[in-house]
């Protein structure tokens, strides 16, 4: 991994030589976040964190048929979400985010109808919002579990186009996880039956082999739809639990097979666009539920308003034992929606909700942005999560937060 780490560094350096300046584009930020909990949860207490992230990217065009994107990252707060080491990281697999990343590393070779891609980058599939059942190749960090970011997979992407079809085949060596809450952290509840033991990480089981997945787009006359296939291990862990002497619990992260069939359509209408996407996630081992994800949404874009409103809803097609992190399940059986205002060039506002069908949790989130300047934004926001103790976002309802930022781009 060292080794990796260190050549991924210096591809970035070279890729910044002042030999090729005329070739390289550059951007990045930097991004101070301040999040208020007026609340003290069972294993936090505490109210206030303070967040830095700066980021780099960097893309250089030698020649007409290749580009070169890389980037790196820097990340500190006061909440030790944040890992110690100054080595680089470029595979994504602690339970922290690193101090020091490799965020993208990869080159796009174009000729003709024929693109490929190969390194460390950011594969999304799917045309839904806040839930996309087909996006297999996108773990996340859930370090905040309603607060996430794209993590990068280490893969090779080859995609034919034209006019009116697209096919993409996407292979990686090695499975990417998506970073899962810390044990003595507000977003770990733990069962009422279990509440006053002490939590004890106990490592994770990573798969070997491969994953590789297709995807087919159709642009028709009046829709366009896609139908996708992936095969390999899922982003999001099982938990195997152990009672220890002392007394504690033993949390031990697995992986399971998986694989998923798919498809999406999107269909202009006169007054709304109407979008469905749905995926089948079966698994050969007897202790991992299968189901279907599915999601059916309209949009609508009316002046300076976008409007996005739809359903999110599962059906389990075979019962598992497995106890399984599922922020994708359990942003399901829902309502779901999001609508933003452009006020000017300057100024814009955010409305985000998800709530249960059953009125059993609620997540909403109300968001202000504001330009400073040419390189300067501030962004003000409050979440509000209420819900009975035993639904999946109800389990959060002393994570209400409000947020502030400030950032500065170059």
């Amino acid at each position: 991994m060292r080794r990796s780490a260190v050549l991924a560094t210096a591809i970035l350096l070279a890729c910044a030589a002042p030999a090729a300046a005329q070739s390289i584009t550059s951007r990045g930020f930097v991004e101070g976040r301040l999040f208020v909990f007026p609340q003290a949860a069972d294993l936090d207490r505490q109210h206030f964190i303070v967040d830095l992230l700066a980021r780099e990217e960097l893309a250089a065009r030698p020649t007409d048929w290749l580009r070169l994107q890389g980037g790196i990252e820097f990340r500190a707060n006061d909440a030790d979400q944040v890992d110690d080491s100054w080595q680089p990281d470029i595979r994504d697999r602690g339970l922290k985010r690193p101090l020091l990343s490799i965020r993208r590393l990869d080159a796009t070779v174009s000729r003709g109808h024929v693109t490929v891609d190969a390194g460390k980058q950011f594969i999304r599939w799917g045309k839904t919002d806040i839930v996309v059942p087909t996006e297999r190749f996108a773990p996340r960090d859930y370090l905040e579990v309603v607060n996430t970011e794209l993590l990068g997979v280490t893969a090779a992407r080859l995609a034919l186009t034209n006019d009116k079809n697209g096919f993409e085949l996407v292979f990686t060596p090695r499975m990417t996880p998506s970073r899962t809450p810390l044990f003595d952290q507000r977003w770990v509840v733990a069962p009422g039956e279990t509440q006053g033991l002490p939590l004890v990480d106990g490592g994770a089981e990573y798969p070997g082999g491969a994953q590789i997945g297709a995807r087919w787009n159709r642009l028709a006359r009046r829709l366009e739809y896609s139908l996708s296939f992936f095969k390999g291990f899922s982003h999001l862990p099982e938990f195997e639990v152990v009672v220890l002497p002392d007394p504690a619990l033993e949390i031990r992260r697995t992986y399971a097979k998986l694989t998923s069939v798919g498809g999406d359509v999107a269909v202009p209408l006169p007054w709304f666009t109407l979008k469905a996407e749905s995926a089948w996630l079966t698994s050969p081992s007897p202790a991992t539920e299968e189901f279907i994800l599915y999601v059916v949404q309209v949009e609508r874009q009316a002046g300076e308003w976008l409007f996005i409103g739809g359903y999110a809803g599962d059906i389990v097609t075979a019962e598992g034992t497995a106890v399984r992190f599922s922020p994708d399940r359990g942003m399901t059986r829902a309502f779901v929606g999001r609508a933003s205002y452009t006020i000017d060039t300057n100024r814009s506002v955010l409305f985000e909700t998800v709530a249960r069908q059953n009125g059993d949790g609620f997540l909403g989130r109300v968001e202000y942005s504001q330009a400073l300047g040419a390189h300067g934004r501030v962004t003000g926001g409050f979440r509000l999560i209420r819900g009975d103790p035993a639904d999946f976002l109800g389990q959060y309802r002393r994570n209400s937060s409000g947020y502030f930022s400030w950032r500065y781009s170059f």
